[in-house]
C-alpha cells in the first residue's frame, strides 16, 4: 500500500511540473515514461474503483500532497486533486504537454506519435490500440468543447441582445454548468472563483440570463441509491444549478441585480424551480414596495429614490408571481396579506400600498 501511495505522489508531481517551463529539459524518453506511468495510473483506477477503503487513502493523500506548507489552501499549480483523476490523468498529463509551449521540438514530435500512432500500431497490443483511440477521441472532445466556448465568449456574450436566440442562451447554460461542474470536482471553492472571474469579464445582464437559463434546465435522471453513496461517483449537472443557487445566495447586491434586472416571467420560473431563491425574491420585492410612497397631487405611488423601484414594475412583478400555480401563488398572496395587516389592514385605496396591490392583482388592471 506504501509503494502505491508513493508512485501516486510521484506521478501527482509529474503531471503539475507539466504544466511549468521545466518541461524544456524532458526529452523523447521522458515523455514516453510520463505516458506510460499515467495509463499506469489508469490500471490503478479501474483496480481500485470498488475499494472504498484504498481510495479513501489515495483520496487523503492527494488533498494533502497539494495543500500550501501553512495548510492555507491549495498549491498554485496542483497535480491530481482526487481519485477520479486517475481514470483520466492520460488525458490530463497529454492535454497539458499539448499547450505548453516550453517542451521542446523533440519531445514534442514524440508526444504526437504517442498520440496519434501510424499504421504500424496495428500490430502493437490490441490494449495499447484501444488507449490510443480512446485518448484521441477524448482530446478531439476536450478540442470541440474548447472550440465552442471560445465561439460563445467570443459571439455569445455581446451587449447587443437581440441577437441572442434561445438556442444560443441554452447552449451558454448546458457550458456553464459543465464547467461548473468540473471546478468542483477540482477543488470546493473552484465554481465561486469561476463564476465571479465569469461576472467581471461578461455583460453582467448577459451573464445573468445564463445564469437564469441554467437554473432552468431539466435535471438528469437522479443517479440510484448506491451510486450516490459510492465514494468519487460522477457528480451530476443538478450539482451545478446548486453552485449557482449558493453562489447567488452569497451575493446579495448581484442577487438583487438579479431579481432586478431580468424579466418577471424568466424570474417568477426560477422562483418555482428553486425555493431559497424564491424567498429572497419575495423579501426583495416587499423590501422595494416599503420604499414607495403615495403622492396624493398624482395619485400614484412614487419612490423616494430616483433609482427605486416603480409602482408599474413592482406590481407587475407580484402579479406574474401570482399567476403561477400553487403554493408559489399561495405563498405571495399570504406574505401580501401578512404586510396589509401589519400595516393596519386597509381597505381603502391609497393608504396602504399592500392593499394597492392586492386589489391590483385581484382586478388585472
Amino acid at each position: 500500500m506504501e509503494s502505491l501511495l508513493e508512485q501516486l505522489q510521484r506521478f501527482s508531481e509529474v503531471l503539475a511540473v507539466s504544466r511549468t517551463t521545466h518541461v524544456s529539459s524532458w526529452d523523447p524518453a521522458t515523455v514516453r515514461r510520463a505516458l506510460q506511468w499515467a495509463r499506469y495510473m489508469r490500471h490503478v483506477h479501474r483496480r481500485f474503483g470498488r475499494h472504498v477503503r484504498i481510495r479513501t487513502a489515495l483520496e487523503r493523500r492527494l488533498q494533502n500532497q497539494w495543500q500550501q506548507e501553512d495548510g492555507a489552501g491549495p498549491a498554485a499549480i496542483p497535480g491530481l486533486t482526487n481519485f477520479r483523476d486517475l481514470g483520466h490523468c492520460d488525458l490530463l498529463l497529454s492535454q497539458r504537454l499539448l499547450e505548453n509551449r516550453a517542451l521542446g521540438d523533440a519531445a514534442f514530435r514524440c508526444l504526437l506519435q504517442q498520440l496519434f500512432p501510424g499504421p504500424g500500431v496495428r500490430d502493437a497490443e490490441e490494449e495499447t490500440l484501444r488507449d490510443s483511440l480512446r485518448l484521441q477521441d477524448s482530446l478531439a472532445l476536450l478540442s470541440r468543447r474548447r472550440a465552442a466556448v471560445h465561439l460563445l465568449h467570443v459571439h455569445g456574450f455581446g451587449e447587443n441582445s437581440a441577437l441572442r436566440d434561445d438556442s444560443l442562451v441554452k447552449t451558454q447554460a448546458a457550458l456553464l454548468l459543465e464547467r461548473l461542474q468540473e471546478a468542483g470536482e477540482a477543488d470546493a471553492e473552484g465554481p465561486g472563483r469561476l463564476l465571479g472571474s465569469l461576472g467581471e469579464r461578461w455583460p453582467q445582464n448577459s451573464f445573468l440570463e445564463v445564469i437564469a437559463a441554467a437554473l432552468l434546465l431539466p435535471s438528469s435522471t437522479p443517479r440510484p441509491p448506491r451510486e450516490e453513496l459510492e465514494l468519487g461517483s460522477p457528480r451530476t449537472p443538478g450539482e451545478g444549478r446548486d453552485e449557482l443557487v449558493h453562489w447567488l445566495l452569497g451575493k446579495s447586491d448581484i442577487m438583487a441585480t438579479f431579481c432586478r434586472s431580468l424579466p418577471a416571467g424568466l424570474l417568477t420560473s426560477v422562483a418555482g424551480r428553486h425555493p431559497e431563491l424564491f424567498q429572497v425574491y419575495l423579501g426583495l420585492l416587499t423590501d422595494w414596495g416599503r420604499h414607495l410612497h403615495y403622492d396624493l397631487q398624482k395619485g400614484i405611488w412614487v419612490g423616494a429614490e430616483a433609482g427605486g423601484v416603480p409602482w408599474e414594475e413592482l406590481c407587475g412583478r407580484f402579479r406574474s408571481l401570482c399567476q403561477a400555480p400553487s403554493p408559489l401563488k399561495d405563498e405571495v398572496l399570504s406574505a401580501l396579506e401578512a404586510c396589509k395587516a401589519q400595516d393596519g389592514d386597509f381597505e381603502v385605496p391609497g393608504v396602504s400600498i399592500w392593499t394597492d396591490l392586492l386589489l391590483a392583482i385581484e382586478s388585472g388592471a
